[in-house]
């Protein structure tokens, strides 16, 4: 069985936390999708037959509001093709890169008591799911892997 990975575990977020919250940051989001999503039996969507790609849609139509009031913005969204390097069988259904104008502004998001009702279409939608913080680098001239 995947390990579900959907939300952080505390010393994940604990070390997010830590991290300086005043500068931009992006957040790589790799996002697997369940082929049913799994709300929970209290949720009025709980039993609809939904999938997992309809909840995910659900949690950025509620969670958009939000996350442009902090200041978020995509700057990069993909399809998976191929696994070149990597574990065979590995597959991405969601890949993008969401830049946020400070750590902070992250912070606020995900504790916005609105983001925190759409983030249950979010647990409900994914099987397993990787968000990796990044510094961007703006000193690269895109000509190199260095």
């Amino acid at each position: 069985m995947t390990d579900r990975h959907v939300d952080p575990e505390r010393a994940q977020f604990d070390a997010f936390k830590a991290l300086p919250r005043d500068r931009v940051i992006h957040m790589l989001n790799l996002v697997r999708f369940r082929d049913r999503a799994d709300y929970a039996d209290d949720h009025e969507l709980a039993g609809q037959g939904l999938s997992g790609a309809e909840a995910y849609a659900l949690y950025g139509r509620d969670s958009a509001a939000t996350f442009r009031r902090v200041g978020g913005r995509i700057v990069w969204r993909a399809a998976m093709e191929a696994m070149v390097i990597g574990p065979d069988g590995e597959r991405w259904d969601a890949m993008f890169i969401a830049e946020y104008p400070t750590g902070g502004a992250f912070m606020d998001m995900v504790t916005d008591p609105a983001y925190r009702q759409a983030v249950k279409h979010r647990q409900a939608a994914v099987e397993t799911s990787r968000l990796i913080r990044c510094a961007p680098n703006a000193s690269q001239d895109g000509t190199g892997f260095a």
